[in-house]
């Protein structure tokens, strides 16, 4: 049976928390669809004290920002952006169109079609986190989308260049200086400067993540999206250090971001919780770290792998770092997560910079029913038939009339009887079926 040497946050009071995130967000939308450019620039002027006549940046500034990275600095944005796309292609390469022939004279078949316009946000009010460009822009433009438009806060009182830079580069075809709740309103919304898009994607702080869900439905979305979260499941093959360095690592995310052990080792449970203590003191990030680890953190020990398996699908955590004898277990039975990094060589970094796979992952347990950020979020699939023959429609749509009797749609049955008697040469009356 599963023992807790450590518990996270009381969900009463991550409840509340959200409650208040709820409101304030609908307050702010609302007077972005009232107010437009006026209610953006307040916002902007209020939570990154940034104002400016536009917020889209002009070639000029987008190449001063270019010139100020050093060309190292360039040739790592392009190399991980490369394995970005890589995947992402290898993925749409997989997506088919399909056509076939079901019966006789019927053609079934659909398209993947790409959205028209897409809103990336990139967060970066923090830490300047370019690679959130790499995944939502890349990949959007691997599917095909004529407009992207991004999103990114002022770092440091300007634009960050290294953002500006990786958004250029991944193909983005506007590029606005604007964070939080107003860049999500003016993107989705719309206002006099900047036209709204079809499709919101890209993580970001709780107020951003509540004002895609609130907007979700008005335009498209990629996921409902909370504070980074990892599980490390691991046994002991590994120690303690490794343990602790994979949790911190998600953890300095956000003081709300939960990390949790998962083990089947009380040895390794408890070294982890001291190593967790020795870098803490010498982490640059600690003071989000620690916090995150002292309200979210966990420590589970179980009995066996299969309790561990139980556990990590109970859980439904973004990433899973898994570090056992034998990590293909859990790749081959587990089914609630974001992402897997299976074995110590990887890690949860890799991933969310630069291995290739995308870091836009679900979060608050949407892991049971949705998978992360990949180029078929960006497409339709839409469907379409053909009849060709006479005697296919005069089939179907006997089938079709007495299907829509027993329902009691008369109008439905009409549009099946019409083509039976033109088609078929039956003499169906109005509104009757054919026996």
């Amino acid at each position: 049976m599963a023992k807790w040497l450590k518990r996270g946050a009381d969900s009463a009071a991550v409840a509340e928390g959200d409650r208040q995130v709820r409101y304030s967000v609908e307050g702010m939308l609302a007077d972005i669809a009232a107010r437009g450019d006026a209610a953006v620039r307040d916002l902007s002027v209020k939570f990154d004290k940034w104002d400016r006549a536009d917020y889209r940046l002009t070639d000029a500034e987008i190449r001063d920002c270019l010139a100020q990275l050093s060309t190292r600095d360039l040739d790592d944005i392009r190399f991980a952006q490369e394995q970005v796309r890589n995947f992402a292609r290898h993925q749409r390469e997989a997506l088919r169109d399909v056509e076939v022939e079901t019966l006789p004279g019927v053609i079934l078949g659909h398209k993947n079609i790409p959205v028209n316009s897409v809103g990336c946000y990139v967060p970066g009010g923090k830490y300047p986190l370019l690679a959130s460009a790499h995944m939502s822009v890349l990949t959007a433009k691997v599917a095909g989308v004529p407009r992207v438009a991004t999103c990114a806060p002022p770092y440091q009182g300007k634009p960050a260049p290294a953002i500006v830079a990786a958004q250029h580069l991944a193909g983005a075809d506007e590029i606005y200086c604007l964070g939080g709740v107003q860049a999500i309103g003016a993107l989705a919304i719309g206002t006099e400067s900047i036209a709204a898009v079809d499709m919101l994607v890209g993580p970001g702080n709780a107020y951003v993540a509540e004002a895609k869900r609130q907007l979700f439905g008005r335009v498209g979305i990629d996921l409902f999206a909370g504070p980074t979260e990892t599980l490390v499941i691991a046994d002991e093959t590994v120690d303690g250090e490794i343990c602790a360095t994979d949790l911190l690592g998600q953890a300095e995310h956000g003081p709300d971001s939960p990390a949790i052990l998962l083990t089947t080792s009380d040895a390794l449970a408890r070294d982890t919780i001291d190593q967790i203590e020795r870098l803490l003191g010498i982490l640059p990030t600690a003071a989000v770290a620690r916090r995150a680890w002292e309200t979210h953190g966990e420590v589970i020990v179980c009995d066996s792998e299969a309790e561990m398996l139980r556990e990590a699908d109970r859980i439904a955590s973004e990433h899973v770092q898994v570090m056992t004898r034998d990590p293909d277990y859990f790749l081959k039975n587990m089914t609630n997560y974001g992402a897997l990094f299976l074995g110590p060589r990887t890690n949860v970094s890799y991933g969310d910079k630069v291995i290739g796979t995308n870091h836009t992952l679900p979060t608050k347990k949407a892991a049971r029913y949705t998978g992360g950020l990949w180029v078929g979020k960006f497409l339709k699939t839409c469907t379409y038939q053909k009849v060709l023959t006479d005697e296919a429609t005069a089939l179907v749509g006997a089938y079709c009339s007495r299907l829509c009797a027993l329902e009691g749609f008369a109008g439905h049955g009409e549009q099946a009887n019409i083509r039976v008697r033109r088609y078929g040469g039956l003499n169906v009356p109005y509104a009757g079926r054919v026996e």
